[in-house]
């Protein structure tokens, strides 16, 4: 009965959605009220809706109500029941119901604000929100229904899924689900998929907006970008979490000693978040300047169609990764939508392009603004070398029959120098004035970051003789993290002899009056953390391998391990452990017990990879059981590797939500009501038009 109340509610929302962008569309066209209220109303029961869906499958899911086909896939009774709530998205059916409640709810926040800044926006905001919202509830719907049931038709050999009881069927219920995949049950797989889909999901707000100020043609002004910037933001850093936590689940748990491996849906994730950081900088040029108008659109649409599309090779599994699901049925329907998506957009775009008129030139190539300009072309220009590399695989099977792979040297050898010049404009444009900059003035800004950062690379090059590409990484990241703190220094200094307050105080006021300026500036200062780790996962990173007997040794650099003993013990969720007890010392010292494993999950037949590390400022120890053997117990096979620096990538991670934060939070005065002026020809709703 309850799951009956779950499916009816998904078909009201469906209809509910439908609903709206027909009742908003007309209301905009017409220019009636009261239809735009409607459907602002339907949008918000739509959220409504799907909530009691998701809520009666999550309670199917923990009572481990197993005549759902989707509880029976993806819960067990070997499971927590907190592990049975995170396998709401552990499989595809109900990651898409949940990918559709998360737009709703965004687009139901929106819906209860005030409207008065953003009236004549309103009408098709609703409508591309709540049409691509609409999409994902019928795909759930009519393809990916997690209410439907296993049935079983005497004779047959095997068991059909439906919602509705197919002709001479009998409903089925096994005795045990199958679990949730064993891969999918870190902690950072269990936060990974919820925040991409809260960073993906949340992208349909500025570009809705978007989309409605080409349709309203207020597009020329730059309303619809203050109502955006902020969703943008959020958006933005839970896709940036998301990227942080599926890169500590690869480290945690796919047992290669590594957190990136340029994998098709890692790309896919990498993609919408680059563009979508070009756009977060471009807005900032239209904003000051009045320019970029044109572009700021580009990329928007660009983002946005990048996330259906990661969305489309992620659902469809056209791509091998452990991150896909298996093949569906969803790719002619993701494919068609994309195209529509990504058609009507540009079409929109292409009529409006001469009334997206810059109100000022570009003055001078030594200016913020052609440093801007420059870092978005590369952002660009590494989103491309990205996707290409993404789907080469696919084109060459299309064209030759034959698939040929691209692996992490041509993401490296292409990407890293755009990245490397990325790092370099985060250190120089801030200091770069708009319209025009004194060389000289530069120079001497530059000048004492700059040979700090030359002196410091110098000795860490010649103590270590690294590779020359190592160097010039130690010195870029030096010197943009120096140039980041001048500034705040600057700021503080000068608040310090005029107010006469603490280095604390001053601080606190400093960030408070511009957060948008600062809390950038913390983003800049997470990013080189985690260009750092990046640097020691590509340039110093050592490893060995080596079968130990009991009490033996491997050594790897200024690290031994000890193998002490295997032992085998029954574990909690359906697992056995084979775990090994090793001694890790550091000249000659011992600084801590090791405890590498393989979990062996009975149910689904599969292992999994659990490494041992030993981990501190300067980076990882981590060491893999990767072979034993079978009688006996008394030899082991380990690999060890030694990742420098790679801490800083989570510590960055923490320190850009944080700027991200400060950044996104809005002042006092941004909290008071903005007054909005029509602009001359805009078409105004009428309240009571038509009664």
């Amino acid at each position: 009965m309850l799951n009956d109340i779950g499916l009816i509610a998904l078909f009201i929302a469906f209809a509910l959605g439908a609903y709206s962008v027909f009742s908003s569309l007309y209301g905009g066209m017409k220019g009636i009220r009261k239809w735009v209220e409607s459907a602002r109303n339907a949008s918000v029961l739509t959220f409504v809706f799907l909530t009691i869906s998701v809520f009666v499958l999550v309670y199917a899911l923990v009572n481990l109500d197993l005549s759902l086909a989707y509880v029976a896939d993806v819960s067990s009774t070997a499971m927590s029941p907190f592990l049975r709530i995170t396998a709401l998205w552990g499989g595809q059916q109900g990651s898409i119901l949940f990918w559709a409640w998360l737009m709703a709810g965004f687009v139901a926040v929106v819906m209860l604000r005030k409207w008065e800044s953003d009236r004549v926006l309103m009408p098709y905001f609703i409508v591309t929100a709540m049409l691509t919202t609409t999409f994902f509830i019928g795909v759930t719907v009519i393809i990916t229904n997690p209410f439907a049931r296993l049935w079983h038709v005497p004779g047959a050999s095997e068991l059909i899924t439906a919602v509705f009881q197919p002709s001479n069927a009998m409903p089925y219920i096994p005795e045990e689900g199958s679990g949730l995949n064993p891969l999918l049950r870190h902690f950072g797989m269990i936060g990974h998929p919820p925040t991409t889909y809260l960073g993906f999901t949340g992208f349909v707000i500025p570009f809705a907006f978007a989309i409605s100020a080409l349709v309203t043609g207020q597009s020329q002004g730059d309303d619809w970008i203050r109502t955006s910037r902020r969703w943008t933001l959020v958006a933005w850093i839970f896709l940036s979490i998301g990227l942080i936590l599926g890169g500590r689940w690869a480290y945690d748990v796919l047992g290669w000693g590594g957190f990136w491996g340029w994998d098709p849906i890692e790309n896919a994730m990498l993609m919408p978040w680059l563009t979508g950081t070009a756009f977060l900088h471009s807005v900032m040029m239209t904003e000051k300047r009045g320019m970029l108008k044109k572009w700021n659109m580009v990329l928007i649409i660009l983002t946005y169609s990048l996330v259906l599309f990661g969305t489309f090779i992620t659902r469809t599994g056209i791509v091998s990764s452990v991150h896909a699901f298996s093949k569906t049925a969803l790719g002619p329907a993701f494919f068609v939508f994309i195209g529509f998506t990504f058609v009507g957009s540009l079409s929109l775009l292409i009529w409006r392009w001469n009334t997206l008129k810059t109100e000022h030139e570009l003055e001078s190539i030594v200016s913020r603004e052609s440093a801007f300009l420059l870092q978005n072309l590369i952002f660009v220009a590494i989103t491309f070398a990205v996707f290409w590399g993404t789907v080469f695989p696919l084109i060459s099977e299309l064209v030759t029959g034959t698939k040929i792979t691209v692996g992490p040297p041509y993401y490296q050898k292409v990407t890293g120098p755009l990245f490397g010049v990325i790092v370099l404009l985060m250190g120089i444009a801030p200091l770069f004035a708009w319209r025009k900059q004194a060389i000289r003035k530069l120079g001497k800004s530059l000048l004492i970051p700059f040979v700090i950062s030359l002196i410091i690379a110098a000795l860490w090059g010649y103590a270590h003789r690294t590779h020359p590409g190592s160097f010039a990484g130690l010195w870029l990241t030096t010197f943009v993290l120096l140039t980041i703190v001048m500034e705040f220094w600057k700021g503080l200094r000068a608040r310090i002899k005029s107010k006469q307050e603490t280095l604390w105080v001053a601080f606190g006021k400093l960030v408070a009056r511009n957060r948008r300026r600062y809390g950038g500036y913390i983003i800049h200062m997470a990013v080189i953390m985690i260009a750092l780790g990046f640097i020691g996962d590509t340039f110093f990173k050592e490893e060995t391998q080596g079968s130990l007997s009991v009490g033996e040794t491997l050594t790897l650099n200024n690290y031994e391990l000890r193998f002490n003993g295997l032992e085998i013990y029954p574990g909690s969720d359906g697992r056995e452990v084979l775990e090994a007890s090793t001694t890790l010392f550091k000249d000659g010292e011992a600084i801590q017990d090791l405890s590498p494993r393989r979990d062996f999950f009975v149910v689904q037949q599969q292992p999994v990879t659990i490494p041992g590390v030993y981990s501190t400022a300067a980076g990882d120890v981590y060491v893999l059981l990767v072979g034993w053997e079978e009688i006996g117990l008394t030899s082991s096979t380990f690999k060890i590797y030694i990742n420098p620096l790679v801490n800083w990538v989570w510590i960055g991670g923490i320190v850009m939500m944080f700027g991200t934060l400060i950044a996104a939070w809005p002042s006092q005065k941004n909290l008071r009501s903005r007054s909005y002026v029509l602009k001359p020809g805009t078409p105004q709703l009428q309240p009571n038009a038509g009664d």
